[in-house]
C-alpha cells in the first residue's frame, strides 16, 4: 500500500503508542519506552526488543531476540502491519515472542 509520509507517520505512531500501552499492561516483567519513533521493549528473562517506523521504506521494523528481524507494512485497509515475507501480523509475532495477548490497534 502507498501511502504518504504524513499519513504513514501518523499511522506509526499511533501503532507504537497502541504496542507500548498494550505490552505495559500485559507483560509486567517489561519496560518500555517510547522515545523519537523508536519503542524499546526490555524484558530480564528474554532481552531486548525494538520496534521502529522506518520512513524511508514505510515501514515498521521489529528486531527480536526470539524471532529476529521482522519488516510490516501497511495493509489495504491501513489497520494493520503485516509482515513482508508473509502474512504475519504485527500485535501476533509480539504476542507470541513476548507470551501475551497482544490486541490489535483501532483502525
Amino acid at each position: 500500500m502507498a501511502i504518504d509520509e504524513r499519513t504513514f507517520s501518523a499511522l506509526a505512531e499511533r501503532t507504537l503508542r497502541h504496542l507500548m500501552d498494550a505490552i505495559e499492561g500485559a507483560c509486567p516483567d517489561a519496560d518500555c519506552e517510547l522515545r523519537d519513533g523508536i519503542l524499546t521493549i526490555e524484558v530480564d528473562d528474554t532481552g531486548t526488543f525494538v520496534v521502529n517506523k522506518h520512513a524511508p521504506n514505510r515501514e515498521i521494523w521489529l528486531s527480536s531476540p526470539r524471532s529476529g528481524a521482522w519488516h510490516f507494512a501497511p495493509d489495504e485497509a491501513g489497520g494493520r502491519w503485516v509482515s513482508t515475507r508473509g502474512n504475519e501480523v504485527l500485535e501476533d509475532v509480539l504476542s507470541a515472542d513476548l507470551g501475551v495477548a497482544i490486541p490489535a490497534a483501532a483502525a
